[in-house]
């Protein structure tokens, strides 16, 4: 069996090729290219990174709206250039937490199955996995090697495992300490209140925040994106990742060979 030197040996590898692989914080077509594959390679079962994929894709127009907005909102600063710096400098650094976010859940994601599929059936796997975490990994390997697919109630354990997992762990305190050091009030204001609408989402339906720092409030929409994402079925949540017009064609030729090529490519250059 296995050594715990040896378990940490392949935990550290994988996480410092997940670093890569996550790309910089507007690197947003090979992160969704990796949370893609992690869907792709479980058999369907992890559904956890699609929606995660769809976030990442969605939040380029967001950011960009909101620096547009910002900038246009700074002129209140007209008579102080300085203040009017310092803000928008402001603006930009609570947008990469957000975008940074999006990168982190990708890391913990990608090392975590990865982990699992090789060493999930160890019993010091859980001093390198969340417990529920590493039982919903379980499961979806289980399933993926018999060539079965988890029922919906079952992707939903899942998703669930890894969407509370990382509200508590990572969204919760990185958007709490940002929120704090925010200081132009109005861009807080406007930032904290998203409308956010995936692509798979139907016309009139969307994610509408009061308040994005509220842990219950992200939560509940959490739930309800994958609600939506389940009643209108993986294959319409996977091919609109196309309607973002951010992925390349490569990855609709193809998008195991794709990852295949970043993966090389990426960690060629290590």
């Amino acid at each position: 069996m296995p050594s715990t030197d040896h378990l940490r040996h392949f935990y550290a590898s994988l996480h410092g090729d997940a670093e890569r692989l996550a790309g910089s914080l507007t690197d947003l077509a090979q992160r969704a290219t990796v949370y893609h594959h992690l869907f792709e390679h479980s058999g369907r079962n992890h559904v956890f990174p699609l929606i995660a994929a769809h976030g990442a894709l969605w939040a380029r127009d967001y950011f960009r709206f909101g620096m547009k907005l910002g900038w246009c909102c700074s002129w209140q600063f007209a008579m102080s250039s300085e203040t009017r710096r310092q803000r928008l400098a402001e603006l930009a650094a609570f947008a990469d937490v957000f975008r940074d976010i999006n990168r982190r859940v990708c890391i913990d994601t990608y090392t975590s199955y990865h982990f699992t599929e090789r060493f999930g059936d160890h019993p010091e796997a859980d001093r390198f996995v969340q417990s529920e975490q590493l039982a919903a990994l379980n499961r979806c390997h289980t399933k993926r090697r018999k060539g079965h697919e988890l029922s919906t109630s079952e992707k939903r354990d899942v998703f669930k495992a890894f969407f509370l997992n990382e509200q508590e762990t990572v969204v919760g305190p990185s958007i709490n300490s940002a929120t704090e050091t925010f200081q132009w009030p109005l861009m807080r204001f406007i930032a904290l209140r998203p409308l956010v609408r995936f692509a798979y989402f139907g016309r009139r339906q969307s994610l509408f925040f009061r308040n994005f720092a509220n842990q219950d409030e992200r939560i509940e929409k959490g739930l309800y994106a994958f609600s939506v994402a389940a009643a209108v079925g993986w294959d319409h949540v996977e091919a609109t990742l196309r309607d973002y017009e951010i992925l390349p064609d490569a990855f609709f030729a193809g998008s195991s060979e794709h990852f295949d090529r970043v993966h090389q490519t990426v960690l060629a250059t290590v």
